[in-house]
């Protein structure tokens, strides 16, 4: 008895089953099918939609057909060796073939169609089908059915034409054997169904993303040996695209497969075109290499989600019920209630089938039928089964128990092939030079210092190949694989690990001539616009946001402590300036800023705790997915932040497109978990967002290898004075000029404050005085004269006796109408006028000052006045004056007096 079943869900699924009852239905109509031997090809007649003969290529690709199959059973009596179905819709007619051995000694069958979610299934006799190697089933007999059944047009009404051409469509073919004796399952295989259109397209795309990664490690390898200036270098080198960077997007792609949930179809096919970027390539020969030395021990597929090959699967397509089968193959046809009514369809049915197969030669590839599968080999998961990083890898034949040892072995094939590189790279610019084909000085630094850019080289390769071989092993020890594999991931593993201390001491070895000082500072969460667009929370520190000129506008703050380096060899040149650091650690630190070169130290942390949870967590998707979500967003918030990367491009490539990418599909994958159930067809659309998503970040990548070969080339010419095509020179330029502003590594200077609106008015910035008729009058000229000559300030302190000067004094004042005191002045004024007025004043100031040195007539000198107004000896004021000596005058403090009496305050 075999039992064939098609499983999906949903309407293109509905579709695929009604197409697989129509196959077993009455048909009322016959067609002609009658084949005509041309040569070597073979044709078929069929009928077109208007009624006229036409004649088809028995070779011809069939709308529907089913691929590789494996034992659902495990211990299956029946060795199956070929197993496919086809459907052609141009003449509506289904093949089948099935082929195989058995050991059972004799032993009669029940046949038994079930398609879809029970919405069809037929028992029927092999016999009467004409399957008379199973009629009844003799190990000294092969195998062998083959056969045409023709369906009609109104069976096959209700399938879409979607169903006929929608990438990767879902679908299982299972056939189940029982045994009428025990009335017990005896075999059981499962196909997987296509219609041929895929996603999975890895000689065209591999290809393709083989010559850009090309590009880009030529390109990138280009700016790192080409100048003799080590810091020159390095500045032209972290511009160009990073492979780092390059891998770690394709890694991210391929190895999204690695969680342990179910995957819709799409997704492995689309992953399977980045798997050799993974180091998942098939190989026979290697593949069986590996075989020798895990031998059979090939794992629990079932312990990261997957339904193995050669495993018990009662539950594939809905499962059976035994009772079911074997009463509806003697029914009662008197029984007129609903089940027995159905029961009876499903026998007329049969029988009709049994009547309408007709026998065919059995196709294959040697006469140009290619459309089937092979049987999977052990350690692959069953056909269709896409759970899991095992059903990712089933698309590349690679069994997960060899998942370790195949990535393994192709990272050191890489690691020779850079090695050979480096070293052919090295003797054909000497056999060059000797030849005199090129300039002895060209590329001198290289070809000097060979020996250590091999050992860059070999160091930046294990650095891209870090979180690889990190899952890979982890993965190796949750398989629980063979225990040579296993020991080999232990050493690969603890290998790896010390990169984690390479980059400590690189750390260590810039930071050991200083100290770490801690502060308290505050955090401020301010309102801001995230691409211009969109509002969004900023986080600046305090003391950073004080060095803007204006800050912006803050929502709240916390405390916080920051910790901050202090260099106390502060004549140290910076990091990026440090050749001697450069030629050590440069395969680290020569990509990032200048201010945060210590940033691969936190990426390789980062990846190392992505791997872990990868490879440690495999067999438990909801611990994975959050896990992972919760890094992936921490880290996505870190890096937006830091900007670690010296080149724009990558700062773009890496902290927005690849972060974004990491953070949606992870979100988008929990849905996949088989604890949610969710149907199939809204998982495939999920699917297909996931590959918009990542397939926009790898065109991306694309684009940005393309430019940074052309921003490459510039650097390579940037001692040419005779720059190609001269169009690019403005581009040239402004890209040299953000060389040298990005290598600094300064903030942003703050955009300038805004004037503000002028309002009306005048300002006076010089007067001019023009001459006057006045000044042609030499009578009002002599009195201005008079009118600003000043009044000597000796006369003050002069004798009180000297009646004639002051009466004279006071006649010449009282010509003048001004008041008594007052000054005359010009009528008008120029500004030497009043310049010379200002410097006048001053030197009255200074003249009244020298003479307060002095103070003013005590008692004693008044008295000798009178005495002397009695002899008749008039003293003048000249007489009482001391001889002017500043040098000599004393300097008093406040509140001191001097001989006279007067005090610092009192001059003052």
């Amino acid at each position: 008895m075999a039992f064939s079943r098609f499983c999906s869900s949903g309407p293109f699924a509905s579709s695929l089953l009604i197409l697989f009852v129509s196959i077993l239905s009455l048909i009322h109509s016959t067609v002609a099918i009658v084949t005509a031997t041309s040569g070597n090809t073979k044709y078929v007649q069929a009928s077109n939609d208007q009624g006229d003969a036409i004649w088809l290529k028995d070779s011809r690709k069939p709308a529907l057909y089913t691929q590789d199959f494996g034992d659902c059973l495990g211990s299956s009596l029946i060795n199956v060796t070929r197993f496919d179905a086809a459907f052609y819709q141009d003449n509506m007619t289904v093949l089948f073939h099935l082929e195989g051995n058995t050991n059972v000694a004799n032993e009669s069958l029940m046949c038994v169609f079930a398609y879809g979610q029970a919405r069809f299934d037929l028992t029927f006799n092999p016999c009467n089908a004409q399957i008379y190697s199973l009629c009844p089933m003799n190990r000294s007999v092969p195998i062998e059915a083959n056969g045409i059944i023709p369906v009609s047009q109104s069976d096959v009404a209700g399938i879409p034409p979607i169903a006929l051409s929608i990438p990767d469509f879902e679908g299982q073919a299972i056939l189940r054997v029982f045994a009428n004796s025990t009335q017990s399952e005896i075999g059981c295989y499962s196909a997987l169904v296509t219609n041929g259109a895929t996603f999975s397209h890895p000689d065209a795309v591999g290809s393709v993303l083989g010559l850009f990664i090309i590009m880009a490690i030529a390109s990138s390898a280009a700016t790192a040996i080409y100048g003799d200036d080590v810091p020159t270098m390095r500045t032209h080198y972290a511009h160009s695209l990073s492979v780092l960077v390059l891998f770690s997007v394709f890694h991210h792609i391929f190895y999204t497969g690695a969680l342990s949930v179910n995957w819709p179809s799409v997704l492995p096919a689309f992953w399977s075109n980045f798997a050799w970027t993974g180091g998942m390539i098939y190989s026979d020969s290697m593949q069986n290499s590996i075989n020798k030395l895990i031998r059979n021990n090939k794992g629990n597929t079932s312990m990261v989600g997957a339904a193995g090959s050669g495993a018990t699967a009662d539950s594939l397509g809905g499962g059976y019920k035994i009772s079911q089968i074997y009463k509806r193959s003697v029914p009662n046809v008197f029984l007129w209630n609903a089940n027995s009514l159905d029961n009876h369809k499903s026998l007329l049915k049969s029988r009709d089938v049994e009547r309408r197969i007709v026998k065919r030669a059995l196709a294959n590839s040697t006469n140009g039928f290619s459309w089937y599968g092979l049987p999977t080999k052990p350690g692959l998961p069953l056909p269709g089964n896409f759970s899991g990083f095992a059903g990712t890898l089933a698309e590349e034949g690679i069994p997960a128990t060899n998942a370790f040892m195949t990535g393994f072995l192709w990272f050191l094939i890489s690691l020779a092939v850079v090695v050979a590189s480096v070293v052919c790279l090295k003797w054909v610019l000497e056999g060059l030079t000797k030849y005199k084909i090129t300039r002895r000085d060209r590329l001198a630094y290289f070809r000097e210092h060979w020996i250590g850019f091999i050992k860059i080289a070999v160091l930046r390769t294990m650095l891209v190949a870090f979180f690889m071989m990190i899952y890979l092993s982890l993965f190796q020890f949750t398989y629980k694989g063979s225990g040579g594999a296993a020991a080999v991931a232990a050493i690969v593993f603890v290998f790896f690990l010390g990169l984690l201390g390479a980059a400590g001491y690189a750390c260590y070895y810039r930071l050991r001539w200083g100290h770490y000082e801690t502060k308290l500072d505050r955090l401020y969460f301010e309102k801001t616009k995230a691409f211009g667009l969109i509002p969004w929370i900023g986080v600046r520190l305090g003391s950073h946001r004080s060095e803007k000129s204006r800050p912006l506008l803050s929502t709240g703050s916390v405390r916080c402590w920051t910790v901050q380096y202090i260099d106390e060899n502060t004549q140290r040149i910076e990091v990026q300036q440090d050749e001697d650091y450069i030629q050590k650690f440069g395969w680290l630190s020569a990509r990032f800023r200048r201010t945060k070169w210590w940033f691969f130290l936190i990426w390789l942390a980062y990846e190392f705790i992505r791997a872990c949870i990868y490879g440690g967590a495999a067999g438990h998707p909801m611990t994975q997915v959050f896990l992972l979500l919760v890094v992936e967003i921490i880290a996505f918030v870190a890096f937006a932040i830091l900007r670690p990367f010296e080149g724009t491009r990558l700062n773009a490539l890496v902290v927005y497109l690849l972060g974004f990418s990491k953070v949606a599909t992870l979100a988008l994958s929990a849905a996949f978990d088989i604890r949610f159930n969710l149907a199939r067809i809204p998982t495939t659309v999920i699917g297909i967002v996931i590959i918009v998503i990542q397939g926009i970040l790898a065109c991306s990548t694309l684009v940005a290898i393309v430019i940074g070969t052309f921003s490459s080339y510039m650097s390579l010419t940037r001692n040419h004075e005779n720059f190609k095509p001269q169009r690019w020179e403005g581009f040239r330029q402004r890209y040299f000029a953000h060389l040298q502003k990005t290598v600094k590594d300064l903030p942003p200077s703050p955009p300038p404050v805004p004037e503000e609106p002028k309002s009306p008015g005048f300002t006076v910035k010089s007067v001019r005085r023009c001459p006057k008729i006045e000044d042609s009058d030499q009578d009002y000229v002599g009195l201005m004269g008079s009118h600003n000559s000043v009044v000597h300030p000796l006369n003050t302190y002069g004798s009180r006796y000297d009646g004639s000067r002051n009466s004279s004094q006071s006649l010449m004042q009282s010509g003048s109408s001004l008041p008594f005191g007052a000054r005359s002045h010009r009528a008008s004024w120029s500004t030497r006028d009043f310049t010379n007025w200002s410097e006048e004043q001053q030197r009255s100031s200074r003249d009244y000052q020298l003479l307060n040195r002095f103070g003013t007539p005590s008692k004693d000198s008044d008295s000798s006045l009178r005495e002397t107004a009695n002899t008749g000896k008039v003293p003048t004021p000249i007489q009482n004056m001391r001889p002017l000596v500043p040098l000599s005058v004393p300097k008093l403090r406040t509140g001191e007096k001097n001989e006279n009496g007067a005090s610092m305050d009192e001059r003052d």
